[in-house]
């Protein structure tokens, strides 16, 4: 790669502008240029043994091409795990209207309880495999993990009474815990902030394809009812299960670790893209060794608690309304089959919509306002299907509904990671963020009950409970951060703070060089 005289990262820290020299800048020279211990990045703080040369300047077309080269590398095979494993974990929305709940007598309330025994698991080992993923190489934990989930998923179709239902489905929500928080922290590696919600977003449309897919293969699957003595929803478990488990082995093979150790880029390439990710939050970089106060910067930081209830005010609609939608358009009057095939439309939308907020967020560089246009869609949708509206029209609210959360969902998870400095804090804080936020999907899963349908309006009201939560949080939280940045730039300016440059990367992201993103997201 050639040298030019274009420098991608301009330093955000008006603190070091009154030295002659500034911190970005030295990690960013020619081969000529010296670079100390302490500025040269070390591949043993990302799982390597050595050290890598100092990273070359490159033009935006250059910056392009490399990133398109990680992109081509890194996103189809996790983009796949996930989309099996979303079609694994709501699948049994399909198999319930195919005779699940006939056959395996899930009589009462039965069956929310086998939905919620997925997620207390689910919520508990996020942030245990996350650590896990820091410490061992993501190319084996996260295949391994998905491997076992597929298996699981391929035993859940032997089933032969409730007991075992929730048995299995316990197993399967601590075999699928670790991938989304762990390939999201994965992303922060790679990706600088203005890049993340894109990869976010195409990642998670994976999910909004799942929902396509399941009914596609339910209303296909359907037909094999009676084959080897089975009935249709044991197939619709066994043969995805199967094929998950085809995708975890072939993951083994594919995927890679982290920048500074894939092999698959140039020495110089890598040590660009640590280079641009460990400047990315800070003017002196990261700080990428454990300590415990990163878990007490987690626990005691007040955005992780303000994007849990944003976060929860997505993730209760979309597993409320995914997990029961092939249910709710049952009440319509179609047949299973025809139910399942239904559902393929409003995920196929929602899909669209989210790459497309995604793609415009990174561009505009805006977090916040996609969310809350996401939560005025779900008011709508919401408010549609709670009422008495005809079939047609509740169907037009569904597309409201299913568009709503999955193009919320990565802007929020985006937003946060954005808001996170220091390797450890962003792992463990995302972690948390997502495994406490889907304790809503535990309640979702029991307000859609058996005993209220058509209108469901219990489960619509408690819906639209999370929502208003949410359209009260978001703007809240913008505020915060604005009154943050503006304290720390009037501070700055001032130009009484000194620090040194190993004070500020354990600062990390309360340091008063670090911008948050807000509305107008200063992602720089």
């Amino acid at each position: 790669m050639s040298s030019s005289s274009f420098n991608p990262l301009e330093p955000r820290s008006s603190i070091h502008d009154k030295k002659e020299e500034v911190s970005l800048v030295e990690h960013v020279g020619s081969e000529k240029q010296e670079t100390s211990e302490d500025d040269r990045v070390s591949v043993a703080d990302f799982g390597g043994d050595s050290t890598l040369p100092p990273p070359p300047i490159l033009t935006p077309v250059q910056e392009k091409a490399l990133y398109h080269k990680v992109d081509m590398r890194v996103m189809p095979m996790l983009t796949i795990m996930y989309l099996f494993s979303f079609l694994d974990r709501g699948n049994i929305g399909n198999a319930k209207i195919q005779g699940l709940t006939t056959q395996l007598d899930l009589t009462g309330n039965r069956y929310n309880i086998a939905l919620t025994m997925y997620f207390i698991p689910y919520c508990l080992f996020e942030c245990p495999s996350n650590l896990v993923l820091k410490k061992f190489r993501p190319s084996r934990w996260l295949p391994l993990i998905t491997v076992t989930w597929g298996v699981i998923m391929t035993l859940m179709g032997l089933v032969k009474n409730y007991p075992q239902l929730v048995g299995v489905r316990v197993c399967l929500g601590v075999a699928e815990a670790g991938l989304f928080p762990g390939v999201v922290y994965y992303f922060t590696l790679w990706y600088p902030r203005d890049m993340l919600q894109f990869r976010v977003g195409i990642f998670y449309g994976a999910a909004s394809m799942a929902g396509a897919f399941s009914g596609l293969l339910a209303f296909g699957i359907s037909f094999m009812d009676g084959i080897a003595g089975l009935e249709g929803w044991s197939w619709i478990f066994i043969l995805e299960g199967i094929a998950t488990v085809i995708v975890g082995v072939t993951a083994f093979f594919v995927l890679v670790d982290f920048p500074a150790t894939a092999l698959f880029l140039t020495p110089e390439e890598r040590s660009y893209l640590v280079w641009k990710k460990k400047f990315d939050n800070s003017s002196v970089g990261e700080e990428e060794r454990f300590h415990i106060r990163h878990l007490l910067s987690t626990f005691t930081d007040w955005q992780i608690y303000a994007h849990i209830l944003v976060y929860m005010s997505i993730v209760g609609p979309l597993y409320g309304f995914s997990l029961f939608l092939p249910s709710i358009i049952n009440t319509f009057g179609f047949s299973p089959a025809i139910s399942n095939l239904l559902t393929v439309p409003p995920y196929i939308v929602a899909t669209i919509v989210l790459i497309t907020f995604a793609i415009l967020s990174d561009r505009m560089k805006i977090r916040s306002l996609f969310i809350l246009i996401c939560l005025v869609l779900l008011v709508v949708g919401f408010s549609i299907n709670i009422s008495d509206a005809p079939s047609g029209v509740k169907y037009f609210g569904a597309f409201l509904c299913t568009t709503g959360t999955y193009a919320a969902f990565p802007g929020i998870v985006a937003w946060l990671g954005n808001n996170l400095s220091g390797q450890y804090k962003r792992g463990v804080g995302m972690a948390v963020h997502i495994g406490v936020g889907n304790l809503s999907g535990a309640i979702a899963s029991n307000v859609y009950r058996t005993q209220d349908a058509p209108r469901y309006i219990l489960g619509h009201g408690i819906m639209l409970m999370f929502v208003g939560i949410g359209l009260i949080m978001t703007p809240l939280v913008v505020l915060n951060y604005i009154r943050i940045n503006r304290h720390r730039d009037t501070s700055v300016a001032a130009g009484n703070l000194t620090y040194t440059d190993k004070q500020l990367r354990e600062m990390g992201d309360r340091a008063p060089d670090f911008s948050y993103c807000t509305v107008y997201d200063r992602v720089e």
